[in-house]
């Protein structure tokens, strides 16, 4: 069923006996299926867990995305499933190959084999003014990452970021990981929402912002 609160093209829909978030297109890592959508499994994606948490993410279907961080594709192929041109940076050359794989049957969907630190690489390739930001980069230095993409993203764009502290310093507390990496970003952007996404993802922080 749709959702005001969920961008077009998202929907929950029984699938498996449950219901399931959800876009339509053809699957990717094994997820379930019915009547051409596929169960988007928030455990298994930071993005999925910001909808299932409510997040007010801007998203209203077919924005153009830039996505940092897209490794496999589980889910940047469900942000090609309901947004236009989706720009997929992946660094790893092994979950590169699958990506390319799962953006095969989606021609909105462009996989980069690019390093999201260095956007120079890429800028060429990418539109201006994008929509959407979306970052899940399991590296240190994640907020540096979104201040350096941030040249792509339009004046009313959003970024929506995971933090993974783990990522930053397993040794320090996560709430202290978390406030820096937030200072970093107000360098750049306004921060309009924060939420921690441990019901889903453990010691990780979503983030909603805006481009100062």
């Amino acid at each position: 069923m749709s959702d005001p609160e969920l961008p077009a093209g998202v929907e929950r829909r029984g699938i498996d006996g449950e219901t399931e978030l959800a876009t339509r297109g053809p699957p990717v890592y094994g997820e379930p299926t019915a009547d051409g959508w596929r169960a988007w499994d928030p455990d298994r994606s930071k993005l999925g867990g910001m909808f299932e948490l409510g997040f007010e993410t801007g998203l209203s279907g077919g924005e153009t995305v830039l996505y940092l961080g897209a490794a496999s594709g589980t889910t940047v192929s469900h942000v090609a499933d309901f947004a236009g041109p989706t720009y997929a940076v992946e660094f790893a050359p092994r979950p590169a190959r699958d990506l390319v794989e799962a953006a095969e049957p989606r021609d909105r969907l462009f996989p980069l084999l690019k390093d999201a630190r260095t956007p120079n690489r890429y800028a060429h390739v990418v539109e201006s003014d994008v929509d959407a930001i979306v970052q899940d980069v399991a590296t240190r230095g994640q907020a540096e990452v979104a201040v350096r993409n941030a040249r792509f993203l339009a004046d009313d764009g959003r970024l929506l970021l995971a933090i993974k502290a783990r990522s930053e310093d397993v040794t320090t507390d996560p709430e202290s990981v978390f406030e820096g990496a937030l200072d970093r970003l107000r360098e750049a952007y306004e921060i309009l929402e924060t939420g921690r996404l441990d019901r889903f993802h453990e010691d990780h922080l979503g983030v909603v912002a805006t481009p100062r």
